[in-house]
């Protein structure tokens, strides 16, 4: 088995911060500090939340293509959750020109439009197989958040979600790395998880799934667990269906032979770490997730401190 480093950070478009956490101002050369942190990473597969893609906030930068370059990434994709400028206090001004998903990667960089968008990507130095995105529908309302650089709580409405998967080529065989930023709503990011658990079902496992989940402790392995247990109980109806309408239509009831079905390991978190706030991290919105990875394939477990974002990077050695 080769030893990969698996990881994800919330990018918060970039934002260079001091050391108390408070924003600071973009360089001369605006992808420098967010080059500089991916490099360091040194990472295998990366996923990326809150991208930015030919922003004026960010200095015009196609984030995904730094960020790839800086990896040195064989492919990458951007899901872009929508298109569009940011808005004080208000979330987002959407441009009409553009609705639904939209998926860049390195054949766009120099050819896609330069409107502007913000959401989601998965790097990647190994061969890929296969690509899938989806997008999220926000939730119709927003709560009161702390924002960096404003004081107390600031009502932030909800924002459109992106998630893109792909199946890998390791040394051990394929396996489906998930990246994903889900909404802060309570209630809506679980729903949206156990959805990434039905989306990816037809994909080969092992599965990992990356990204800030806004979501804390044992919540989310146990919402992907609920959603695989619901999967093979609907999966075994479905079956005994069948076989009751061959019986009815034939009279006859064939001989059931069974079969040893692989053991799988339940959904864990192969790294449990503070990831938030950057400057001093309290809780953990970042998660990597994983099925059918032994324990002891998991090496060493980080999150270093950057000079982007509000999140710490979560960083894990893995043998896959």
């Amino acid at each position: 088995m080769r030893h990969l480093r698996i990881a994800t950070y919330n990018l918060l478009h970039g934002q260079p911060l001091a050391a108390d956490g408070s924003p600071a101002l973009f360089p001369a050369e605006p992808g420098a500090p967010l080059a500089e942190a991916v490099a360091d990473l040194d990472a295998d597969v990366l996923a990326l939340q809150e991208v930015d893609r030919h922003q004026e906030r960010s200095g015009l930068v196609d984030q995904a293509a730094v960020a790839a370059k800086a990896m040195g990434a064989a492919d990458w994709r951007f899901a872009a959750a929508l298109h569009g400028t940011p808005a004080p206090l208000s979330g987002w001004l959407p441009d009409p020109s553009v609705s639904g998903l939209q998926v860049y990667g390195p054949a766009e960089v120099d050819t896609a439009t330069g409107q502007p968008s913000y959401g989601t990507a998965l790097l990647t130095r190994l061969p890929v197989r296969h690509w899938r995105a989806r997008r999220f529908a926000p939730a119709p309302f927003g709560l009161p958040l702390k924002v960096a650089g404003r004081r107390g709580l600031t009502q932030v409405p909800d924002e459109p979600r992106a998630a893109l998967a792909a199946v890998l080529e390791g040394s051990g065989g394929p396996f489906t790395v998930v990246a994903a930023h889900l909404s802060f709503v309570p209630g809506w990011n679980v729903a949206q998880l156990a959805a990434i658990r039905r989306w990816i079902a037809d994909l080969p496992q092992p599965y990992l799934v990356l990204g800030d989940f806004n979501l804390i402790g044992a919540v989310p392995r146990t919402v992907l667990g609920s959603a695989s247990a619901i999967e093979r109980t609907t999966s075994r109806e479905r079956v005994r269906a069948a076989r009751q309408a061959r019986t009815a239509r034939t009279g006859l009831r064939r001989r059931r032979v069974r079969e040893p079905r692989p053991r799988l390991q339940g959904w864990y978190d192969l790294a449990r770490t503070p990831t938030y706030p950057s400057h001093r991290p309290a809780v953990q919105f970042d998660h990597i997730l994983g099925i059918g990875v032994p324990r002891t394939a998991v090496g060493s477990v980080s999150a270093p401190r950057a000079e982007v974002s509000d999140h710490r990077p979560l960083v894990v050695d893995v043998a896959l």
